[in-house]
């Protein structure tokens, strides 16, 4: 086997990647950008090379600089991981120009697979079912208009090029559809250099099931079984399960052979992914071949038992499959979830910062067993406007779906993150939805359980309260104990009446809350809401993080445990597995403030991203919803929308410009 194996990506992806060569006694070469100098997958290689700027253009999709870095430094062998070039057929073509073992397949093959358009004709020639649509070149906009009214709304417009939910957009209606294909043209552009379309009849209530395929160098060819990745947000997968709820196993062989008479049809080398839209009634149609290794992957290899990134190493140095169909079973029901850096209360807007606090179960394993742990990052980490914005994959193998169901929820609970809001406490109410328990899985299963999973009046347990409360007077200085015999012994708000008196104004959302402090006699008491306690409460600075808080604290005798993290204003208390952010609102600074007034017309950027289209001037009438501009940020496009009717009085930024979280963006007058 090649000796040297240079990983053309990053994140937890790379991590794995490494993990699995140094099993083999490969020796890895880490690529990073002036962004991940200091990044988990650095560390997990042998040698490490710079090879540009922290935007993806100038590092991750620089084909010259990774085959230079893979000369420099001897590799044989390169790894794309996904995303970034894994699926790029001039990537493919170069090293194997450069003699270097690309591990994925051969460029023909991507090129084949990768327009949807092409990939749809090819296998229409095969006799895999297609979903109605329109596949073809002609992308003149009023007729691809003219299409969709033919095929009948809804329709769906996705990249040809695209994956990973980039560039896809559902229409309900005709007059719809000019505006929502020029935004999934500029994001297939974006993202893939590619605007290039294709419309499709969108199936109501679907589920999307996916088939796991290896071919080697020598013909031969095995699935391993089945994903239901139907549970997703934005056309992106939130949860990923295998094998597939309700799948008997004459479907999941039917579905099998049709991925590998797709794998075949372009000669196929490595791993590879083929995907179907499946109706309730068990009819499935082809939607698109992933050329290379899922990120869901993991649940394919605890319900296996096969190291998936092994085989790729093993079948791209020529060595055939290491297993044959029929020595290939099915064992237990295996779960994943993306932790991610984002707020799903302000429709998943990314939350960039640094991972205060980052802990998992003591149980889980980075490797493998029934609780495992995939991630590019670590306690300290930033998390950077740059990339996805994902923190970790959470995957859990249980006996049976409902097992492995619960452990994951167990698990969540059990893991703290810190410094940025994230998904975590959204994926809990998800895996325990009504719904999702009893796999009644489609594609909208979030939109259509809204309600349950967005809760609009989110009651804060006494008990946060009293956390947050405990914390702020803990930052002053003073303590939750009985007061010492010697007043001078220590440094709190000690008066000679011992009496002490203060209000903490706390805010989550929309909702205002307020806690009343009183020692009196040596003796704390909160009032909550109409309920008045006596408190105690313990707090220790976690060692790593001076800002992080160990708390206990009684109410009326009962003992509590959390974690309180203060960030500026913002307090996240993690108690019970689950996660609270509230605000410490200045009463004095607030005071007599009108916050329309404050705000004054302007609108900010609710995260750093880039302008990448402005659709209004100075002196433009809006109505309110109409969108002024549109960032991009993490990989995704966000609408700005005016707030009200009114006129456009000046615009800030240019199409193009980088722009920091909070910059302003646009002034508006009635």
């Amino acid at each position: 086997m090649f000796q040297t194996l240079l990983i053309a990506n990053r994140g937890e992806i790379a991590c794995r990647v490494a993990a699995t060569a140094r099993k083999l006694g490969l020796r890895t070469v880490a690529v990073y950008s002036d962004a991940d100098a200091d990044a988990q997958h650095v560390r997990a290689c042998d040698q490490a090379v710079r090879i540009g700027g922290p935007e993806p253009r100038d590092s991750y999709l620089k084909i010259d600089a990774i085959l230079e870095a893979a000369r420099a430094t001897g590799a044989q062998a390169i790894h794309p991981g996904y995303g970034f070039l894994s699926e790029n057929e001039h990537f493919a073509r170069a090293c194997e120009e450069a003699g270097i073992i690309f591990v994925g397949p051969p460029a023909q093959a991507i090129a084949a697979m990768g327009s949807k358009s092409a990939a749809k004709t090819l296998m229409e020639k095969a006799g895999v079912p297609l979903v109605p649509g329109y596949h073809g070149d002609n992308q003149d906009p009023d007729f691809l208009h003219q299409q969709a009214d033919q095929i009948g709304y809804p329709v769906l417009i996705k990249a040809s090029a695209g994956g990973g939910g980039k560039g896809m957009r559902i229409v309900e209606e005709s007059g719809a559809f000019l505006e929502a294909l020029r935004s999934c043209q500029r994001e297939a552009a974006s993202s893939f250099s590619d605007d290039r379309v294709l419309i499709e009849r969108y199936v109501t209530k679907p589920r999307h099931i996916e088939i796991q395929v290896f071919g080697d160098q020598h013909g031969g060819y095995v699935y391993l079984f089945e994903r239901d990745c139907s549970v997703q947000r934005r056309h992106q997968k939130v949860i990923e399960e295998a094998p597939a709820p309700g799948m008997t196993p004459e479907r999941r062989q039917a579905m099998g052979e049709a991925a590998i008479a797709a794998a075949r049809a372009v000669n196929y080398v490595g791993a590879g992914t083929v995907e179907f839209i499946a109706e309730q009634d068990g009819r499935f149609y082809f939607m698109e071949m992933n050329t290379r290794l899922q990120v869901e992957h993991p649940v394919t290899e605890l319900i296996t038992g096969h190291d998936l990134v092994e085989w790729q190493l093993r079948v791209a140095d020529g060595q055939p499959l290491p297993a044959k169909q029929e020595e290939l079973s099915i064992n237990g029901h295996a779960i994943e979830v993306r932790i991610y850096a984002e707020n799903p209360d302000k429709d998943f807007l990314p939350s960039i910062g640094t991972l205060r606090s980052l802990q998992y179960p003591a149980h889980a394993s980075f490797t493998s067993g029934d609780v495992r742990i995939d991630s590019g990052v670590r306690e300290g980490s930033l998390i950077s406007p740059f990339y996805d914005p994902m923190i970790a994959k959470v995957i859990t193998h249980g006996a049976d779906r409902e097992q492995a169901r619960r452990r994951l929820i167990r698990t969540l609970a059990d893991t703290q993150v810190a410094g940025v809001h994230t998904n975590k406490t959204f994926l809990q109410r998800l895996l325990g939805d009504e719904a999702f328990a009893q796999a009644d899985l489609d594609t909208g299963l979030i939109p259509r359980r809204h309600d349950a999973l967005f809760p609009s009046n989110q009651d804060v347990p006494d008990s946060v309260l009293a956390f947050a409360a405990c914390a702020v007077l803990t930052h002053q200085g003073l303590s939750g104990q009985a007061a010492k015999s010697d007043p001078w012994a220590v440094h709190d708000a000690w008066r000679l009446s011992g009496d002490y008196d203060q209000k903490v104004a706390l805010q989550l959302g929309e909702q205002a809350y307020e806690v009343l402090l009183q020692r009196r006699e040596n003796q704390w008491q909160i009032t909550l809401g109409d309920t008045r306690h006596t408190l105690r409460w313990q707090a220790e600075l976690t060692a790593a993080l001076a800002n992080t808080l160990t708390l206990r604290l009684w109410l009326d005798q009962v003992e509590y445990r959390a974690q309180v993290l203060q960030d500026g204003d913002q307090l996240q208390v993690a108690q019970a597995g689950s996660d609270w952010t509230l605000v410490v609102v200045d009463t004095l600074a607030s005071a007599g403030t009108n916050s329309q007034e404050a705000h004054g017309g302007r609108l900010t950027a609710p995260m750093p991203g880039k302008i990448i289209a402005l659709n209004v001037e100075p002196g433009t009438s809006v109505k309110q919803g109409d969108v002024l501009l549109v960032m991009e940020a993490m990989k995704m496009e966000h609408s700005i929308q005016a707030p009200a009717d009114g006129i456009v009085a000046e615009l800030f930024f240019a199409v193009g410009d980088q722009v920091p979280e909070g910059a302003e963006l646009v002034t508006m007058e009635s």
